[in-house]
C-alpha cells in the first residue's frame, strides 16, 4: 500500500502545529501576570523608598519672599517647617494656617514644595489704610477693616481715625444704629476711595456719624466727605475742585454733583 502523499503530510504537520491547548494559554497568561505584578511591586516600592526613605527628597531649606515689615527670620520661625522630613509628606495647608494664626499681619501666604528639597513661602502682608490710637500706640487697620497690628510709631502717609464718641445728637444716633465697628468699616471705605494725591496728604479721618465724615489734610485744609456712598464720584469731584481752587481751605463733596469750596 502506498504511503501518504506530500499534501497529506503537509496537512498533518499543520494539524500538529495548530494553536496550543487552552490550558497552556492560561499558564502563559498567569506567568505574565505574575511577572508584571512583581515588576509593579518592585517599581512602587522603589518610588516609595525614594520619596519617604531616602535622603534625596527631604526638606533642607526654606525660602521666603514678599515680606516688608516682617523679617524672613520671624516668618521662618513661625512657619515651623519640618526640616529633615520627606518633602512629599509636608502639610502645606498646616503651615499656611499656622502662619496666619501666629502673624495677623500676613494676609495671604503661598506654601509651595520646590523639588527636590525646598519649601517656598510667598507672603503678602496687609497694608494699613487707617490708624486707631490706643494707649499711646497705633493699631493698623487694613482695607477690609481688620485690625491686624499694634505699632509704637505711626506709619508714614496713613491717616489717623478719629471716631467721635459723643452720646448726643446725630453721632449718638449713628452709634446706636450702626455700632462702632460699622462706623470704622465706613471710614475704611472712605479711605479706600480717596484720590492718591489726597490720601498722601490726609492726616486725620474724622467720623462723627454714618453720613458725617471729614478729612483733615495738611496746611489746615478740611474736606467734608459726607457718607461713604458714591465714593468714586466724590473723589473725582474733589480732584477737580482742588485743581480749580488750589488756595481753598474747605472743600465739600458730600453731594458730588454740587461740590463747593470756601476760604483761601
Amino acid at each position: 500500500m502506498a504511503g501518504p502523499t506530500t499534501a497529506e503530510r503537509g496537512d498533518r504537520q499543520q494539524e500538529s502545529s495548530g494553536p496550543p491547548p487552552a490550558g497552556r494559554l492560561a499558564k502563559r497568561r498567569l506567568r505574565l501576570l505574575v511577572v508584571l505584578t512583581a515588576a509593579l511591586l518592585f517599581l512602587g516600592g522603589g518610588v516609595t523608598w525614594v520619596l519617604y526613605g531616602s535622603g534625596w527628597l527631604r526638606v533642607r531649606h526654606v525660602s521666603i519672599s514678599g515680606t516688608r515689615v516682617l523679617t524672613p527670620a520671624d516668618v521662618r520661625e513661625a512657619a515651623s517647617v519640618p526640616v529633615g522630613e520627606p518633602l512629599v509628606s509636608v502639610d502645606t495647608k498646616a503651615i499656611e494656617d499656622r502662619l496666619r494664626r501666629k502673624m495677623p499681619r500676613i494676609d495671604t501666604v503661598d506654601v509651595v514644595r520646590t523639588w527636590p528639597s525646598g519649601i517656598s513661602l510667598k507672603v503678602t502682608e496687609r497694608t494699613p489704610v487707617l490708624l486707631v490710637r490706643k494707649s499711646g500706640n497705633f493699631v493698623e487697620v487694613d482695607d477690609e477693616g481688620v485690625r491686624f497690628a499694634t505699632v509704637s510709631q505711626a506709619p508714614k502717609d496713613v491717616p489717623l481715625l478719629e471716631l467721635t464718641e459723643s452720646r448726643s445728637g446725630s453721632a449718638a444716633a449713628s452709634l446706636r444704629r450702626f455700632g462702632t465697628d460699622r462706623l470704622v468699616r465706613e471710614a475704611v471705605r472712605v479711605a479706600g476711595d480717596l484720590p492718591p494725591a489726597v490720601a498722601r496728604e490726609a492726616r486725620t479721618l474724622r467720623i462723627r456719624s454714618y453720613d458725617d465724615v471729614q478729612l483733615l489734610l495738611g496746611r489746615g485744609r478740611v474736606v467734608a466727605w459726607g457718607s461713604g456712598e458714591n465714593g468714586r464720584a466724590k473723589a473725582r469731584a474733589l480732584t477737580a475742585l482742588m485743581k480749580a481752587v488750589p488756595g481753598a481751605r474747605h472743600f465739600d463733596v458730600s453731594v458730588p454733583t454740587a461740590p463747593a469750596s470756601s476760604g483761601s
